[in-house]
């Protein structure tokens, strides 16, 4: 599909998948690294919080934030080569509802995992609820990003 779009949506299609794989890759490696350290020493732990604390601040939010700038930038470059308008748009269901989600997303990774990963990290508080909110909260992002997944493959109502 994308052959009959210009270069600028291909510009945006692959920066916005290259900032989604670094933005998601927490979902990931993150509960590995939880399940393997849980019987290592309190330092060790918080200082692997810390470090993740400290890449999802620098790194993995700001390309969550790059995943909907280069999304939109996808939609609003959807022109195909002849056409009068864009293809795609927030009319479509499936354009909206994943603005949606990356809009939660973004809200459960900066205001329940992070935050729970500083708690971690600093040792403050109970460190089993900390671990559970963060564990929840990265559950439920797992499979909002299933479903954002499905809307941008199949594109239902397109």
């Amino acid at each position: 599909m994308s052959q009959a779009f210009g270069g600028m949506y291909k510009v945006m299609l692959l920066l916005h998948l290259l900032s989604a794989v670094v933005a998601f890759a927490p979902a990931v490696i993150h509960p590995i690294f939880a399940a393997r350290s849980k019987d290592a020493d309190a330092g060790l732990r918080r200082t692997l919080f810390g470090w993740m604390a400290q890449n999802g601040r620098m790194i993995h939010s700001p390309a969550l934030l790059l995943v909907g700038v280069f999304g939109l930038g996808m939609v609003f470059s959807s022109k195909p080569d002849g056409a009068d308008e864009n293809l795609f748009g927030f009319d479509q269901a499936w354009v909206s509802l994943s603005f949606l989600l990356w809009i939660v997303i973004g809200g459960l990774v900066t205001g329940m995992i992070m935050p729970n990963e500083r708690r971690l990290a600093s040792g403050e508080g109970d460190p089993q609820k900390a671990q559970r909110k963060m564990d929840l909260a990265g559950q439920i992002t797992t499979v909002l990003l299933l479903v954002v997944f499905y809307l941008m493959i199949f594109k239902p109502g397109l």
